[in-house]
């Protein structure tokens, strides 16, 4: 089996993972860590979004963004896609969620599933990083504001400018237009004028 072949046969994940430690640490050990991870994916399953530390977003991502692949992938009739789905969604209702309602939601996307943005953080407190983790094509309101009629941005305010400056050299071709058009009538007068010339009686 070639390189190609195998590549296929694993769910390739559409967000850049960094190797770098997210200190995710916990009480209980690694059971309690990933108890906690399983809560934030079933509740971004459910929710669509939520607002977490930024470590804890950036490790659940992943593990969203495997799940949904998987799932896209596989179908709900593949044993392990359906135990994949049983492991990390504690409330298995979100398990139809899954397979009705965002399967067909992400089919043919070419992005990624999930969307993470920074939060601000609360001051005074302690110092952690904030984010928000939500799925593409939830219901909610955008978090980023459209920017596009914004006049005081510079690509805007360059446009603007731009159209200015196309419409004055469009006048201003008119205006050669119209005084060639109205020159030309005058000559042909003045031409026909001259050529006439009085006959003696």
């Amino acid at each position: 089996m070639n390189q190609a072949d195998v590549s296929k046969l694993i769910s390739q994940l559409r967000i850049v993972v960094r190797p770098k430690n997210r200190n995710l640490k916990n009480p209980d050990g690694p059971e309690g860590r990933l108890l906690k991870l399983r809560k934030t994916v079933t509740a971004l399953v459910k929710h669509e979004r939520i607002e977490l530390y930024y470590n804890r977003a950036d490790e659940a991502r992943g593990y969203a963004e495997l799940l949904i692949s998987n799932a896209i992938r596989h179908g709900d009739r593949h044993k392990p896609t359906m135990e994949l789905a049983d492991y990390w969604l504690l409330e298995k209702q979100l398990v139809h969620k899954l397979f009705k309602v965002l399967v067909p939601r992400y089919d043919n996307y070419n992005v990624s599933y999930t969307r993470m943005y920074k939060a601000p953080r609360d001051y005074p407190g302690m110092y952690y990083k904030k984010s928000v983790l939500e799925l593409r094509g939830n219901p909610y309101p955008t978090l980023c504001a459209d920017q596009t009629q914004n006049r005081n941005l510079l690509h805007n305010v360059l446009l603007d400018e731009a159209r200015k400056e196309f419409r004055r050299e469009k006048v201003a071709d008119l205006a050669n237009k119209l005084n060639v058009a109205t020159e030309a009538p005058k000559k042909t007068v003045e031409e026909s004028s001259d050529t006439i010339k009085p006959t003696a009686i």
